[in-house]
């Protein structure tokens, strides 16, 4: 290993590794700049290829727009014959050549009130002209996309590429002009002029680019529907998306959404059919909405670069062996008065700090650093001895928040049943510290024979601090909590004390619940807690309805408000803090409240000590060897009545 090597060896490869790494920085370098140069020229010409061709195809269909547009116009105005109107459309196709089929599609009777459907159709067929009628019965050219859409857009729209059976029998895309005429004074919609288009004139003017001997160009539609591709399989059977998802492609997949977008660009990419890395460049057309995608193989376009980079790597490589000769001579010289010090400092990697070392009268760098090692030797004393008092104390400081947690953990009731000679209800709670000590609390007492009181609380923070601020809460509610009063006021009393002497500005939730043992009525007050469970004796749960109360200790003024609910003969209420519902796992997912509520659907027959352990069983499964991040407390109350 490196490490068991002398200084010769490692000073000889320092100064190579320096060498090399000079020479990897300055070619690598000169390598960044210039690929980034060709990336860059390559993205330019890329974008002008993508331009010039979008640019190309929008010229033919702009002019293949002006046809129905100038058509629809004239017709709002013109009661034409059927034989005019037949004449026009055989003129429109005959003379422009990138129009395949054209045809005036009239609304229902808007033709004729003795006629439903009224559409001469020509198209180009085997270098003819073909004329037919699209009619309402095998056509129904009342329910395509090119009538229906641009009759509820009320605007020109270009479809999406189909099939068109029974009228042109090619693939086409169509641009739909809607034709209004004014009846008595109303524009109403007559139909449309439609253009029809080809397919193939556009596969083969995509097809033609070619990029190096892999790059090639594709066409989508505005949803992503693949209308050129070099693999013609795609071709109106898979959009982008599919695509995407069938290769669980997620860049190709942001490719498609900002194609579909109308949006520009040149990233880098996997190319889907060689699975080899290219760079994409993107832009919409802004005549039909789709949008032209060229793919620029990077390997292909990158190969001048890349064999300049292995002639310069040989050139290099030869030179650093040559190097490595000269290096290793001088190294040898240098090295010799290193050993003399490295043999009599064995001793301190062995523990003896008291070994003599060599006296070097030189005050070159070996003196300096015999030197260093008599300093370090004394360094290294006091160091230990400093170590041990600081491990000491902290042994002291661990002993005593055990202590601590010793005393918190008995102000809080633990015996349980904790009132043997009471029938009316039983009470279970537990609380389970993220740290030595924690900030929750619990707490129950009877006011009076016929009334119970209980909290549930969750200080703002951990540690010592929150524990303080715990304890002085619990003593608190005790303090107020006299017979008469509502758990409004009580709490209003609370707050009150915990405001007025509160510079760390710590603050707890409180709930506090006052249970009349004969009827099962609980009257109570949430100081911003999380809403305890009633669980009903049929298994159902209920959310404990909150009363607007704040935090305890934010504000000194503030009056809380006290609610009341019912238990019956069974029910079972359910107190928690979030340590419970906000226990994570491994993967940052939470316990969460739906969890809880049904784990606590499923418990109602047990018994209050077995629900609190089952809880947290599933807590630990759930959280699968996480560390537990906050204190989780429960208290359980089920109402049983008056024994009959």
């Amino acid at each position: 290993m490196l490490k068991n090597r002398g200084i010769a060896f490692k000073l000889v490869l320092l100064i190579f590794v320096s060498e090399l790494a000079i020479f990897s920085v300055v070619f690598g370098y000169n390598y960044l700049v210039s690929r980034r140069i060709i990336e860059d020229n390559i993205e330019k010409n890329a974008q002008n290829l993508v331009r010039a061709t979008v640019n190309r195809i929008d010229t033919v269909l702009r002019a293949v727009e002006k046809v129905p547009q100038n058509l629809a116009y004239f017709l709002e105005d013109s009661l034409l014959t059927g034989k005019e109107l037949k004449d026009i459309l055989r003129t429109v196709v005959e003379k422009n050549p990138d129009i395949y089929g054209a045809t005036i599609a009239f609304e229902p009777y808007a033709y004729s009130k003795d006629s439903l459907c009224f559409a001469p159709y020509y198209c180009k067929s085997a270098g003819k002209l073909k004329f037919t009628y699209l009619d309402c019965d095998s056509y129904k050219y009342f329910s395509w996309d090119w009538y229906r859409i641009p009759k509820e857009a009320n605007h020109p729209v270009w479809s999406e590429p189909y099939y068109d059976k029974g009228a042109g029998d090619i693939m086409m895309a169509t641009y739909s002009v809607p034709m209004y005429r004014t009846v008595s004074g109303e524009k109403r919609f007559t139909g449309v002029v439609t253009a029809d288009i080809s397919l193939s004139w556009l596969r083969k003017l995509v097809s033609s680019i070619k990029i190096a001997q892999t790059g090639y160009g594709f066409l989508i539609s505005k949803n992503g529907r693949f209308v050129t591709h070099p693999d013609t399989e795609l071709i109106m059977n898979e959009t982008v998306f599919s695509v995407a998802k069938t290769r669980n492609n997620a860049a190709l997949e942001q490719i498609g959404r900002d194609m579909t977008e109308g949006k520009s660009g040149f990233v880098p990419f996997i190319s889907i059919r060689t699975g080899k890395k290219c760079w994409i460049g993107y832009a919409p057309l802004t005549t039909s909405n789709w949008a032209l995608g060229v793919l620029f193989p990077q390997d292909e376009l990158m190969s001048d670069i890349t064999r300049l980079n292995h002639v310069v790597w040989g050139l290099g490589v030869g030179g650093f062996l040559v190097l490595l000769v000269v290096i290793t001579m001088i190294a040898g010289t240098i090295t010799r008065p290193l050993r003399a010090l490295a043999k009599a400092t064995e001793g301190i990697a062995t523990g003896d700090l008291d070994v003599e070392l060599p006296h070097i009268k030189s005050r070159d760098e070996v003196g300096v650093l015999t030197d260093s090692f008599v300093r370090m030797e004394g360094s290294l004393k006091q160091y230990i001895k400093d170590l041990t008092e600081t491990t000491a104390a902290k042994e002291r400081i661990e002993s005593e928040l055990h202590v601590a947690r010793g005393i918190q953990m008995g102000m809080l009731p633990k015996v349980f049943p904790p009132f043997p000679e009471i029938s009316q209800f039983d009470i279970y709670a537990t609380l389970e510290p993220a740290r030595e000590v924690g900030g929750d609390l619990y707490d129950f007492f009877l006011m009076d024979e016929g009334h119970l009181c209980f909290t549930i609380g969750d200080v703002a923070g951990k540690g010592v601090p929150a524990a303080l601020f715990m304890t002085v809460t619990q003593t608190l509610t005790k303090t107020k909590g006299v017979k008469g009063l509502s758990p409004g006021t009580i709490l209003t009393k609370v707050n009150e004390d915990l405001s007025l002497k509160n510079p760390s500005f710590m603050f707890v939730t409180l709930f506090l619940g006052i249970l009349n043992i004969r009827t099962g009525e609980v009257e109570y007050c949430n100081g911003g807690h999380n809403p305890p469970y009633i669980i009903r004796s049929n298994g159902k749960i209920e959310t404990v309805e909150l009363t607007g109360g704040l935090a305890l200790g934010i504000v000194n003024d503030f009056s809380y408000q006290s609610k009341r609910t019912g238990l019956k003969k069974g029910d079972t209420i359910f107190l928690y803090t979030d340590g419970v519902t906000e226990a994570m796992n491994e993967s940052g997912e939470l316990f969460s409240q739906p969890r809880l509520e049904a784990d606590l659907s499923v418990m109602k027959d047990q018994q209050l000590d077995q629900m609190a352990l089952s809880i947290k069983e599933r807590i630990r499964a759930f959280s699968q060897g996480a560390p537990q991040t906050d204190d989780i407390t429960m208290l359980l109350l089920r109402f049983y009545g008056e024994p009959e």
